[in-house]
C-alpha cells in the first residue's frame, strides 16, 4: 500500500495515538520505522497500524524534537506491548530516545558501539576490540521535566536476590544464535531478557547503497524456510512503487511456490518440535518427505535452501516441463503422509503432556505483542495476510483459514499441522490451470522507483513479513526496512513463559517458530 501519513504534535502524539486504537480501534502495531528523513526534517519515525476488526490500515509520522542534544519521541508502549524490542531497536540503530520506556538499552549491536549506523551522517570505522562486551545491569528512562530538560533513571533488571542462567547463545533448543536471558526460581521462570543480534548483518543499511536487482539476493539468507516469500515481499513493494503489472502466469507460479516453501517451513518445523522433545523419529519422518518438496523447487529454481528464484516483474525463468507433473504427485504423497506425524508424535500423551497449557497467550495480547501467523491464530486472531491483504492467486481459490482457540503450545503445532493441509488445497487449484503467458514482464536496465513510501506484506510461515520501502527516485532506496516475523515472536516469549517452567521455555520456542537470522537481519 502506499502511505499516505498522518501526522500529530509532538505534545499530542502519545493521546493521539491512544486514540487510533481505543477509538478507531488500530489494536495491532504492525511495526515502527525508524528513519533519518535528512537535514530538513531530521530523525523520526513511521507507524503502521491496522484495524483488527475492518483489516484497515494507516501509518503516522512522528519526527523527533531535539531536547538537550538527543532527539526524543513519546513512548507507545502502553499502548501497544510490541512497542518494547521494536523502540529499542529505533533507539540501537538512530539513536531516538523514547520518553517512557522502561528500558532504552541497545537490542542488536554491543554496549561499547559508537555511534548509531542508520544515520545519514555515520562514518564507519573498524576500531573492534576482542573483549567481552560489558553489559548493564539497568535499563534507562527517560522523560522531560516540568521546564522541559531531558531527565534520566536507572531501572534494576534484576534485584539481589535473582538467580539468572542465560539459554543460549549456544543452546540447541534456540534454533540459532539467540540468547535468553532468564530469571528463574528454582525451575520456573520469572523473567525473560531476549539478547538479539549475534548474526546481525545490517542487511537493511547495506540495501540502501546497493541497486534494487542486489537487493534481493539478500532475502533468501533472512528466514531461509521463507526464502521465496521473503523475496515476494521485496518484488512486490518494489513493483508496487513502479506500477508493473504481471501476467496471471506469474501469479500463479508465486503462488505455488510459495506454498511449497510454506511446506518445506512446516514439515521441518514439525520435525524440530519433535526433537526439542527428544522424539527423533518423527523428526526423521519429516525430513524425509520434506527431501520430496525441495526437489520439486529445486528442478525449477536450482536451489534447495537460497532459491533465488523471483525478479523485478516476474520469475527468473520458467518452470521446469516436469514441475506441474512432479508437483501433483507430490501432493498426492503427502496428503497420507501429515497423518503419520500426528499418530507418531502429534497425538501422543507425552506431547500432550508437554504441549497443553504451556506458553499460553489470550487473543488481547497476542494482537498487543504482534503474535502473527500460525502461532497467534492460535489463539483465535483472524491475522492470515493472505486472507486480509490478497495477493496474487489467494483470493481467487478456496481454501480455509485454521482458527484455534487453545491459546498455547498444543494448538500451534496442531495450526501448523492443518495449515499443510491447506497448502496442499491451494496447490491442487492451481498446478492444472497455470496460464499461458509470458513468465517476465521486461524492465529498464537501470531501475528506479519513484519517490514516496510504500509497505507490502506476505504471509510467510511463521507470520507477517513486511518491506517498507521510502524511496527518492534514485536506483537504490534511501530506506528499506523488513517488518520481520520472529522478532516479535521472541518479545512475547516473556509473557508467555512467566510461571512456566524451564522445560516449558523450550517447547514454547519450538512451537512459536521463529528463525534467527530473520530477527537479526
Amino acid at each position: 500500500m502506499k502511505l499516505e501519513h498522518l501526522v500529530f504534535d509532538f505534545d499530542k502524539f502519545a493521546s493521539e495515538m491512544q486514540n487510533l486504537k481505543d477509538k478507531k480501534h488500530f489494536d495491532y502495531l504492525v511495526t515502527i520505522v525508524g528513519e533519518d528523513f535528512g537535514a530538513e526534517e531530521g530523525l523520526g519515525c513511521v507507524y503502521i497500524l491496522e484495524n483488527t476488526d475492518s483489516h484497515e490500515r494507516c501509518s503516522v509520522k512522528m519526527l523527533a524534537k531535539v531536547v538537550d542534544g538527543e532527539s526524543v519521541i513519546p513512548t507507545v508502549t502502553n499502548i501497544w506491548h510490541v512497542a518494547d524490542l521494536l523502540e529499542r531497536e529505533v533507539y540501537d540503530f538512530f539513536g531516538i530516545l523514547f520518553l517512557g520506556h522502561p528500558d532504552m538499552r541497545r537490542l542488536f549491536l554491543r554496549n561499547d558501539f559508537k555511534g548509531h549506523p542508520f544515520r545519514k551522517d555515520w562514518k564507519f570505522n573498524d576500531d573492534y576490540v576482542l573483549e567481552d562486551d560489558k553489559e548493564p545491569d539497568y535499563g534507562m528512562e527517560y522523560w522531560l521535566d516540568k521546564d522541559g530538560h531531558l531527565c534520566s533513571k536507572q531501572n534494576k533488571l534484576f534485584t539481589d536476590d535473582d538467580y539468572v542462567i542465560n539459554i543460549g547463545p549456544q543452546h540447541p533448543s534456540t534454533h540459532g544464535v539467540l540468547r535468553l536471558q532468564t530469571v528463574v526460581d528454582g525451575e520456573t521462570v520469572k523473567r525473560v531478557y531476549p539478547h538479539l543480534g549475534y548474526i546481525h548483518r545490517g542487511i537493511e543499511k547495506m540495501c540502501e547503497s546497493y541497486t534494487y536487482p542486489q537487493s534481493l539476493a539478500l532475502t533468501d539468507r533472512l528466514n531461509y524456510l521463507s526464502a521465496m516469500m521473503h523475496r515476494h515481499a521485496l518484488v512486490g513493494v518494489i513493483e508496487e512503487g513502479m506500477g508493473v503489472e504481471l501476467t496471471d502466469r506469474i501469479k500463479y507460479i508465486r503462488t505455488i511456490m510459495d506454498e511449497l516453501q510454506r511446506l518445506d517451513s512446516h514439515l521441518l518445523y514439525v520435525g524440530c518440535c519433535a526433537q526439542d522433545m527428544g522424539a527423533l523419529t518423527a523428526f526423521l519422518y519429516s525430513m524425509r518427505d520434506r527431501e520430496h518438496v525441495l526437489n520439486c523447487m529445486e528442478e525449477t529454481t536450482g536451489g534447495r535452501l537460497i532459491q533465488n528464484y523471483y525478479r523485478i516483474g516476474g520469475l527468473q525463468d520458467d518452470i521446469d516441463p516436469n514441475f506441474v507433473e512432479n508437483v501433483k504427485v507430490l501432493v498426492k504423497y503427502l496428503k497420507p503422509m501429515i497423518q503419520e506425524y500426528v499418530d507418531v508424535f502429534g497425538d501422543n500423551i507425552i506431547t500432550h503432556n508437554r504441549f497443553e497449557k504451556v506458553g499460553p497467550m489470550d487473543l488481547e495480547n497476542c494482537i498487543s505483542y504482534a503474535v502473527t501467523g500460525p502461532a497467534g491464530r492460535a489463539s483465535g486472531w483472524k491475522n492470515d495476510v493472505r486472507k486480509n491483504h490478497p495477493y496474487d492467486m489467494y483470493d481467487k481459490v478456496e481454501w480455509d483459514q485454521i482458527i484455534m482457540t487453545g491459546c498455547d503450545t498444543m494448538d500451534r503445532y496442531t495450526c501448523h499441522i492443518q495449515e499443510m493441509y491447506q497448502s496442499l488445497r491451494i496447490i491442487e487449484q492451481l498446478i492444472d490451470n497455470i496460464p499461458a503467458g509470458d513468465f517476465y514482464v521486461k524492465q529498464k536496465p537501470i531501475i528506479k522507483v519513484p519517490e514516496g513510501q510504500w509497505y507490502f506484506s506476505v504471509e510467510g510461515a511463521s507470520g507477517e513479513f513486511g518491506v517498507y520501502l521510502d524511496s527518492r527516485g534514485d536506483k537504490s532506496p534511501y530506506r528499506l526496512k523488513m517488518r520481520p516475523m520472529g522478532l516479535s515472536l521472541t518479545g512475547a516469549l516473556d509473557p508467555m513463559l512467566r510461571g512456566q517452567k524451564i522445560a516449558d521455555l523450550v517447547a514454547t520456542g519450538a512451537a512459536i517458530d521463529f528463525v534467527i537470522p530473520d530477527i537479526d537481519r
